[in-house]
């Protein structure tokens, strides 16, 4: 993650992923750089899992102009230090979309071209489009309960009149 200065009263910094590292060896949070107002932090111990109940989400992520990963994290303090702590990295859209709806912050980091096709295999193995589902009418739409309704109404007026 990396802390940006900005010049801003109301906000003095800016947090957002950097870089997603693959098989980072050191299993702590640590601190790679503090200087001019930068700070970067790695945060190692995360793994992508892929599920097939998110495949639809895993496609909608490759079909996009930039297929990405999401982060997810939030501001917490750690050892006395403000940080934005990733908790989750994910591929699929859908998911991160249920974070954002969740009210929580998630940022995107483009894939690199290994993990994309790794995704994209998955993907073509285990996802099936079921096409669009019927519509179902909602009530105001039309039907039984709406033409009682207009008589009921039609009545009223009458004895109104």
């Amino acid at each position: 993650m990396q802390r940006m200065p900005m010049n801003n009263r109301w906000q003095p910094f800016q947090w957002k992923p950097l870089e997603i590292l693959a098989d980072t060896p050191d299993a702590k949070i640590h601190q790679l750089m503090n200087g001019d107002g930068e700070q970067r932090w790695l945060f190692p111990g995360f793994s992508a899992t892929l599920h097939v109940d998110e495949t639809p989400g895993y496609f909608l992520n490759l079909s996009s102009e930039t297929p990405c990963w999401f982060v997810m994290w939030r501001v917490e303090e750690v050892d006395g230090v403000e940080l934005a702590v990733p908790k989750s990295v994910s591929l699929s859209y859908d998911e991160a979309a249920r974070q954002i709806d969740g009210g929580e912050q998630v940022d995107i980091l483009p894939l690199s071209t290994d993990v994309a096709a790794w995704l994209a295999e998955y993907t073509q193995q285990y996802f099936r489009y079921e096409g669009k589902k019927p519509r179902k009418r909602p009530s105001f739409e039309g039907g039984e309960g709406v033409q009682k309704m207009a008589l009921a109404e039609a009545s009223v007026n009458r004895k109104a009149s």
